[in-house]
């Protein structure tokens, strides 16, 4: 005892500030409101408001909720769903929630470069010095590079870099609100006219319910603390405050940065580029406001570098700490539950890169960098907000047997049956918006581009889903063939197989004289072909064997 008495106390413990930080860069940023901004215009600061009463709010504190009940466990929302739905459900949460999150790592890596663009060239021109190939190379190499960079420094450097990034990022948003009034009030134009209450309405229609999906992207990630909750040192007391915290800096962030945004753009009439160049465009028109030059921008894009980093390697390893954290390994081929000497589960950072390489090759189909950034960012609004739906079904169910599990320490709704309606509530909405965003929002329907970037939306979920299924099927087949899956020739005829399904998908995707359902529907056969090969193949081979 009193060994284990010594241990508690030489243990350096994560301060719940520090965990909303290390959160906080995963939660939203400047961007996140450029990208709204471009969605709606000034009208988002009406839908932030209403957002963060019916949605931020109640999703954060159930998040608390459910981690001061499961706060013994270290696998966040993997522990959640397999404590309230079982294994196999387990399994597919962990999974989904962790592949829906390679494209916002892709995009976070692109943004990594377009950072490092702006500090080099002070511009945003990268189509201009920067061919897509070489744009996707470097993006690789952000990825690879963070790869050792988790190898190397783990979870101390982690902490320090997210709150420095975290931080920074907060600090140069409140300066940019303040130094947005001062300029107002030392006779500053307003962009947007007319700016009268009228302009802050959002227009309800179609285009509308197809940006929710993105929104509800830009505030969620609150979960992703949740895998450090076994670093606190009074976590069933703390998380929640860390929770409140992140609301409450959230609230900030959105809508008096998206008002301040409405003075140096006109929201009638927004650059196309906007989502991709956005920030740098604030801070360069702010700092010529007041006669700085290029200064402000400059802090900036250092400051979105340090930022953007600390989000990539908190993604890279809190993202495969969800996925490895707690799922049952029967459901797992064993390459990936190997940990290197470290602790560190190597093989699976090393999956995350192969699978977001694809990803970036996809989005290189497309004609400009532009595209490809605002493709990545519009996916992360159809594949994220229905992984975030498995955190309210956790929430449902412990809220429908509460019985079942320890009190918790916090408690967002002491009833049951309304907790549960919440939770049904926030399910719905964010499954709605997630339906509504395979849509495309930054292309005019009928156009080519919006015709490609929807059969790309529903090639890339359905292919990030399917992966998730193949995994147990590779793991059974493990155990039952002494260790390996398949033979030497098997994976060579698997790997061919897929070659040419993903070439004859590109190819019939590409027949733009074809009707758009048609071309959906013979790539929905190919891929079903694909399956049923390997299924006969291997399902028969199983069976005589």
């Amino acid at each position: 005892m009193a060994t284990d008495e010594l241990d508690q106390t030489k243990r350096q413990y994560l301060k719940w500030p520090v965990v909303a930080l290390m959160d906080f860069v995963t939660v939203i940023g400047f961007d996140d409101i450029i990208y709204n901004f471009q969605n709606q215009g000034l009208g988002v600061v009406t839908s932030w408001v209403v957002m963060l009463f019916i949605y931020v709010l109640p999703y954060s504190l159930m998040v608390g909720h459910l981690g001061s009940v499961f706060s013994a466990e270290g696998g966040g929302l993997t522990s959640w769903v397999r404590g309230t739905s079982g294994d196999k459900i387990g399994y597919f949460a962990a999974w989904f929630y962790w592949v829906v999150g390679l494209p916002y790592i892709v995009d976070v890596a692109n943004s990594v470069v377009i950072a490092f663009g702006w500090l080099i060239h002070g511009n945003g021109d990268i189509d201009t010095y920067m061919s897509k190939a070489l744009f996707g190379v470097l993006t690789t190499v952000v990825f690879v590079g963070f790869i050792f960079f988790e190898h190397l420094f783990k979870n101390k450097s982690l902490a320090i870099m997210s709150v420095i990034g975290g931080g920074s990022m907060f600090i140069m948003t409140i300066l940019f609100v303040v130094m947005t009034v001062v300029a107002l009030t030392t006779g500053g134009h307003i962009a947007t006219q007319p700016f009268t209450p009228h302009a802050f309405i959002p227009k309800i229609n179609g285009h509308f319910f197809t940006t929710l999906g993105l929104l509800i992207f830009a505030m969620n990630g609150a979960e992703l603390a949740a895998p450090y909750v076994t670093d606190m040192k009074h976590p069933r007391k703390d998380f929640p405050k860390a929770m409140i915290m992140i609301a409450v800096m959230t609230a900030f962030l959105t809508v008096f940065g998206s008002f301040s945004l409405g003075v140096f753009f006109n929201a009638h009439h927004l650059p196309n580029d906007l989502k991709m160049n956005g920030s740098y465009y604030a801070f360069l028109a702010l700092g010529q406001q007041f006669g700085w030059g290029k200064s402000l921008m400059y802090i900036f894009a250092i400051t979105q570098a340090i930022y953007m980093c600390a989000q990539l390697a908190v993604l890279l390893d809190a993202g495969t700490r969800v996925f490895l954290g707690d799922i049952s390994k029967k459901y797992m081929p064993k390459q990936l539950a190997k940990l290197n000497a470290d602790g560190l589960p190597i093989n699976g950072y090393w999956m995350t890169t192969a699978i977001c390489a694809v990803i970036m090759f996809l989005g290189g189909l497309l004609p400009e960098i532009n595209d490809i950034f605002n493709w990545l960012l519009n996916l992360n609004g159809i594949v994220s907000p229905f992984a975030t739906c498995f955190v309210f079904w956790a929430f449902m169910l412990v809220r429908l047997h509460s019985q079942q599990y320890p009190t918790p320490a916090y408690t967002y709704i002491k009833s049951d049956r309304l907790g549960f309606l919440v939770g049904v509530w926030m399910f719905t909405i964010t499954f709605f918006a997630a339906a509504a965003a395979f849509f495309p929002t930054d292309a005019q329907p009928g156009t080519q581009l919006w015709t490609d970037s929807l059969i790309m939306n529903i090639v890339a979920t359905i292919g990030l889903c399917a992966i998730g299924v193949i995994m147990p099927i590779i793991a059974r087949r493990q155990r039952e063939n002494a260790g390996n899956a398949f033979t030497g020739s098997q994976w060579a005829f698997n790997g061919l197989l897929l070659a040419l399904t993903i070439g004859l998908g590109y190819w019939i995707s590409r027949l733009h004289h074809i009707a758009l359902l048609h071309r959906l529907t013979f790539i929905l056969i190919l891929i079903a072909l694909f399956s049923l090969c390997l299924y006969i193949l291997y399902h028969r081979r199983r069976q005589n064997s």
